[in-house]
């Protein structure tokens, strides 16, 4: 029998009311940007956010780990689940009043990611999944409770050819960095439509049945925690480019299950 994680999305949820309307006003009023060691950006709300979401993981659950972006991984003792955590996925957008950035909030119980939330304010948009409950997505405000009380089951799409699929990316020049810019040319040729929207609308158009697959280079863990158990629980596949199951890699396809080996032929075995 599947061990139930409801009680963690149920908290994971809040979370997401507790800390969309502060996120929101930062982003409506506008916030600068400092560059933290890596090179990579971070603002005031960057920081509060996590700051949240650390405390009160930290108050509900105690003995569980946690990995965040900005805070790196706090370790309990003896802790077999790890919560992985990302503020603000999609800094540069966020700084910049592009709607496209969003909160990420996943659950690793040992080794595997079993629960988790994308969820964008700014897009009036939620997507979450806990293991074997299958995915969904609520619309509205995200800081009300009564927007999560009408949850609509997704899906990935089951188109079957390449050829006539939706192929998203993240950023190209990460593409280039680790190698495969000749497997993402290819990509490119072999199917119908391709676009560049990252951050996690790309992943979002998989979980809907609105693209094929996504592929995202480059990144940290908790950018691809939650992307992972909501594209299985819609229906689909998650693959490392060396072909493995892992989110540390740092690079993954998602994509509907008819069309995961072609893209596994380019991108890992090509």
């Amino acid at each position: 029998m599947t061990k139930s994680y409801q009680q963690e999305l149920d908290f994971a949820l809040s979370l997401v009311r507790a800390t969309a309307r502060v996120v929101l006003q930062y982003f409506d009023q506008g916030v600068s940007v400092v560059a933290k060691s890596d090179g990579s950006p971070v603002t005031i709300a960057d920081k509060e956010v996590e700051n949240t979401i650390r405390n009160a993981i930290a108050q509900k659950y105690p003995d569980d780990s946690i990995l965040g972006e900005e805070g790196g991984e706090t370790t309990a003792e003896k802790a077999s689940r790890k919560w992985i955590v990302d503020p603000i996925d999609g800094t540069y957008n966020f700084a910049r009043h592009i709607p496209i950035w969003s909160t990420l909030i996943a659950l690793e119980s040992e080794g595997e990611i079993v629960m988790g939330v994308v969820a964008a304010p700014a897009m009036h948009e939620c997507f979450y999944a806990c293991k074997g409950q299958g995915a969904f997505k609520i619309s509205g405000d995200l800081s009300q409770e009564q927007s999560f009380q009408n949850p609509r089951s997704i899906r990935v799409s089951d188109n079957d050819s390449l050829d006539k699929s939706g192929f998203n990316f993240g950023t190209p020049d990460r593409i280039h960095k680790i190698g495969k810019w000749d497997a993402f040319t290819r990509a490119v040729l072999a199917t119908e439509r391709q676009r560049g929207y990252g951050d996690y609308l790309g992943f979002a158009h998989v979980f809907e049945g609105k693209s094929e697959a996504m592929l995202e280079t480059g990144v940290k863990p908790w950018d691809l925690a939650p992307m992972k158990i909501i594209v299985e629980e819609a229906g689909g596949i998650f693959f490392d480019l060396s072909g493995g199951k892992s989110i540390y890699p740092g690079s993954c396809i998602v994509s509907n299950k008819n069309v995961a080996n072609a893209f596994k032929d380019i991108f890992v075995n090509g």
